[in-house]
């Protein structure tokens, strides 16, 4: 049986959507607000996510956002916003379709069909590198079970760099990543980053290698 997230904050809708799901077999879970909504995708592991952008506290958006920093679930979004720059912001960050409100289910239907057949490989929420621990749902960090204050671009750097942890990262490939669409040059930004990231996981078995004229790979000892 195929499991399907609703994540939207509207009771009927869900009741409707929950309705029309079972009917073609689902085993549906809901979640009214989007981090419930990432907790659910993370502990039930869905097949398909049914998310709206409207919702309360975390948006729709950035709930697909961090959705994509750890899976590859099929994700359609259905929201009464039918502005064509929203469309195409939600299909760049991941999202698989768009269904804009009020919607035909046979339509809706359809869509899920074709997204499922498109899907890809999942990932776990968390990558392991000897005593680091990243936890990419709740954007927190460990390291030999000590918790690391980091800033978000410091995460988003540490995340990179665990990702493809004993391989070399190139400056470009880590600046595509987090800074994305930046039109000036970061590398002296990166660079300071990076010290400070060195400095916070200090000598506890893994350490930033540079790599000079490349970039840097995280090394564990």
């Amino acid at each position: 049986m195929s499991k399907a997230l609703i994540i939207d904050d509207e009771q009927q809708m869900r009741r409707l959507l929950r309705m029309l799901l079972e009917s073609r077999g689902y085993e549906v879970c809901e979640a009214d607000e989007g981090q419930r909504g990432l907790q659910e995708a993370a502990f039930h592991r869905p097949d398909v996510v049914l998310l709206d952008l409207g919702l309360p506290g975390l948006g729709g958006l950035e709930v697909l956002k961090r959705l994509r920093e750890w899976s590859d679930v099929p994700v359609l979004i259905l929201s009464v916003r039918d502005q064509e720059a929203t469309k195409v912001q939600a299909l760049e960050i991941g999202a698989d379709d768009y269904v804009t409100k009020p919607f035909g289910s046979a339509e809706l239907l359809a869509r899920l069909d074709v997204i499922q057949r498109r899907r890809g490989p999942r990932h776990t929420p968390e990558i392991i590198a000897g005593p680091l621990k990243v936890d990419l749902l709740h954007h927190e960090a460990q390291i030999a079970e000590e918790a690391l204050k980091l800033t978000p671009t410091e995460f988003a750097l540490l995340k990179v760099l665990t990702e493809h942890a004993g391989r070399i990262v190139t400056q470009n490939q880590i600046v595509k990543q987090v800074w994305p669409g930046q039109s000036s040059d970061p590398s002296e930004g990166l660079r300071v980053h990076i010290n400070h990231l060195r400095k916070k996981l200090g000598e506890r078995g893994v350490r930033i290698v540079n790599e000079p004229g490349i970039g840097y790979r995280l090394e564990v000892e």
